[in-house]
């Protein structure tokens, strides 16, 4: 019991209490992963449960990972038993064994962002839908909004009504689905969907799975999207012993699907569930936590928390408004240098946090001026680098060559002389047939009109299936040099010569080490395995603890992370919060959704906090004026450290060249250090915040206003801020919103 012993008591009273439904509200840095394993170990030792009766759902590969290994820490015997997986590894295993008894084969190729867009890309010019006007992304969206909610094409048709473009969506949704049928292939929310469709349709399945795992935990459960409810439902459904853990106030994945009312309302689907809630926090200092509390509680969607810690006050958070995004990226590279230089961090204890991509690319230029070594996670993944999906779709055309995708991607690459043209004909003759591409190709003679190119064809056929047959003979590391060399994909880097050629072979040189491990570490290799384990890599997986670099990264990745040094940049009303979320339909849960996303934020920090924003910041090439986000102002003044006195900055780090036909900061600008002030009803900026003059307002209270978006309304409030009104109308079809004048862009009736 010693291990026991080391947990706090409401730790300790999450890990023994076992039978029946808990639900754990964990607050950040609370030590939710402790309390995960410890509570297998407790199950295992002293419940005499088996190991492998014990299933462990997280969200990421990183997470599943660091589970299983403090699991074998814990646990003497029998911690590799333990089914600890993300949710889509969870489904894919399920799949690979049972799928066909819903109609699909087990050899299955999963489809990641890149492959559904060029089927997508396929589907609407074969039903010649306006890409101009109907973007394949908006189908994409559309279909994956509805898996979510386990809502099928059939139904989702049904739903569309007389509207026009449901109908089109519901359209194209069957047609998607039939091609990934008629590939083999399943895309992310498929593996969720399908597996909730086998333990719906098989009784046998769901008594097998229901009797394997008797107790069951999830993490990160705020974050879970009705499919993955039913999933869990369903497996818990017979013994009910299952575990969640989460924090309501992290749920930041609504765009995603995440459905917070599965947290919210516990209670209602599990009315005999424990709830426990873990307040101490481990990471952070009390300031970070006083903080992130006082932002957290103007939230009303929530379960009441508040975090607390041992770790004593720590340094007060820093605060710096600059004049313009080049001033505030400045100043975070010379605040790093300080800090590895002067005060003894290092460079991967640094993270600059900020709401978009599009923010990076300063931090970026910063950065390597002033030679600072940074990695951007969330970037381009390994495995969708072309080289890296060209090799990818090889190994896939040979483990299930009725993947289309990857045949077509390969047939021509490196280049063999089979052009779009035949490419045509083949898909045609596929089309007619009722066959797949690959198939086709292996009738290229009977294809009409296919000429010379049936010679090119078959070299291709006879290549796969020379491949083919080695499969089981030699290794698969192996068998990915002979794809190397026959091919002479890489002897046609090097005749390139090339530095981009050089970094395009250093990566096939990582997939092939890759490989390598797979096969040492599986206890059953199998190319499906191996391209199954790749394919189920998340972003956040890439980040390597043990290198020294400073992290730039987008909020919504920073989660589960931590860092002793944060700098949370660009908090400005306009960006973050976003200017969508202020002005749209549902601002009011919108709004919170963003404010989760703030205390995710602050709570990352483990010792120091530095929140920036500028005034003045180029934004799709327009200057834009912004305030002060209502974030920041929501913390109390006294957590901050003074406000510092305007300083002139040099005139490098203020009056960098901009880009031609953007606009130039005139000379003599100061930057501007403001202490924020407390949290008001109206998200006042501070007094001090500015000092041109406001355009006066062509509509007063009262007055009949059009805007864009939401038509004609009355203004019914206009209430002055530092640099912008803050106009309330109320709109006669969308209802009333509050809105900044200047984004707003009203125009008087």
């Amino acid at each position: 019991m010693n291990h026991f012993s080391t947990l706090n008591e409401p730790q300790q009273e999450a890990v023994m209490h076992t039978e029946g439904p808990v639900l754990i509200l964990a607050g950040a840095g609370s030590g939710k992963t402790r309390v995960l394993t410890h509570r297998a170990a407790y199950l295992i030792e002293e419940k005499g449960v088996k190991p492998y009766q014990i299933m462990a759902i997280t969200f990421t590969n990183k997470a599943a990972g660091e589970m299983r290994e403090r699991i074998h820490q814990l646990v003497e015997y029998g911690a590799e038993s333990v089914w600890v997986a993300t949710f889509h590894a969870t489904c894919v295993r399920i799949l690979r064994r049972f799928i066909d008894r819903i109609g699909f084969e087990t050899n299955f190729t999963i489809y990641d962002a890149d492959d559904q867009k060029s089927l997508m890309k396929t589907i609407c010019k074969n039903l010649k839908m306006d890409t101009k006007l109907y973007k394949e992304k908006m189908f994409l969206a559309a279909i994956s909004a509805a898996k979510n909610e386990l809502i099928g094409p059939e139904e989702f048709a049904l739903s569309a009504g007389d509207d026009f473009v449901k109908q089109k969506q519901a359209q194209v949704y069957k047609e998607y689905q039939n091609a990934l049928k008629r590939n083999n292939a399943q895309d992310f929310d498929d593996l969720i969907v399908h597996t909730v469709r086998l333990l719906r349709a098989d009784a046998q399945v769901l008594e097998y799975y229901q009797e394997r795992f008797l107790y069951i935990m999830v993490d990160e459960y705020q974050d879970t999207n009705t499919a993955q409810f039913q999933l869990i439902w369903l497996l818990a459904g017979k013994y009910r012993n299952l575990c969640v853990v989460g924090d309501d106030d992290q749920s930041i994945y609504k765009f995603r699907g995440a459905n917070i009312f599965n947290i919210l309302n516990f209670e209602k689907y599990f009315p005999e569930a424990k709830v426990i809630k873990l307040e101490q926090n481990y990471r952070s200092t009390q300031n970070i936590l006083d903080a992130a509390n006082h932002v957290i509680a103007n939230n009303h969607g929530r379960k009441q928390k508040k975090l607390w810690t041992a770790n004593g006050e720590g340094d007060k958070l820093v605060f710096h408004q600059f004049l313009t995004g080049f001033e505030e990226a400045d100043f975070v590279a010379k605040d790093i240098t300080e800090k590895v230089y002067k005060q003894g961090f290092q460079y991967r204890d640094c993270a600059v946090l900020y709401r978009t991509n599009a923010q990076s690319r300063l931090f970026e230029e910063k950065l390597i001026v002033s030679n600072i070594p940074y990695k951007i996670i969330g970037g381009v993944n390994f495995y969708a680098r072309k080289e890296i999906k060209d090799l990818l779709c090889y190994l896939k055309t040979i483990d299930n060559a009725r993947d289309d995708l990857a045949v077509q991607r390969i047939i021509n690459i490196p280049k063999r002389g089979i052009g779009a043209a035949t490419i045509g004909r083949v898909q045609a003759y596929a089309a007619s047939c009722d066959i797949s591409f690959y198939e086709a190709l292996k009738r290229a003679e009977e294809i009409p009109s296919i000429g010379k190119a049936a010679s090119k064809i078959r070299s291709f056929v006879l290549l796969i299936q020379s491949m083919r047959s080695k499969l089981g003979l030699i290794s698969f590391s192996d068998l990915f040099r002979e794809i190397l060399d026959t091919t002479g994909y890489v002897a046609e880097l090097e005749a390139e010569g090339t530095e981009e050629a050089k970094a395009r072979m250093e990566n096939i040189d990582e997939l092939l080490g890759k490989l390598v491990s797979y096969e040492a570490e599986a206890e059953e290799p199998t190319l499906s395995g191996f391209l199954e384990e790749v394919a189920l890599v998340a972003d956040i997986d890439t980040l390597e603890n043990d290198s020294n670099y400073v992290v730039l990264m987008t909020l919504h990745s920073a989660k589960g992370l931590e860092f002793p040094n944060v700098y949370l940049a660009g908090m400005e009303d306009g960006l973050f919060p976003s200017y969508m979320s202020i002005v749209s339909e549902t601002a009011a849960e919108d709004i919170e959704e963003e404010r989760r996303l703030a205390y995710v934020g602050i709570t990352r920090a483990m010792k120091h906090l530095a929140v920036t924003c500028a005034r003045e910041r180029m934004v799709r090439g327009n200057l834009q004026l912004n305030r002060v986000s209502r974030f920041v102002q929501e913390i109390p003044a006294e957590l901050f450290q003074k406000a510092a006195s305007a300083e002139k900055p040099k005139p490098e780090a203020s009056k960098p060249e901009a880009p031609r036909g953007r606009q130039t900061l005139g000379k003599g600008r100061e930057a501007f250090h403001a202490k924020p002030t407390a949290a008001t009803d109206t998200y006042r900026a501070p007094k001090n915040f500015g000092t041109a003059q406001k355009e006066p307002l062509e509509y007063s209270a009262g007055d009949r206003v059009r805007h864009i978006k939401f038509g004609e309304g009355t203004v019914t409030q206009i209430v002055e801020g530092g640099r912008d009104y803050e106009v309330t109308v109320d709109f006669d079809t969308a209802g009333i919103k509050k809105m900044f004048a200047s984004f707003a862009k009203l125009k008087k009736v």
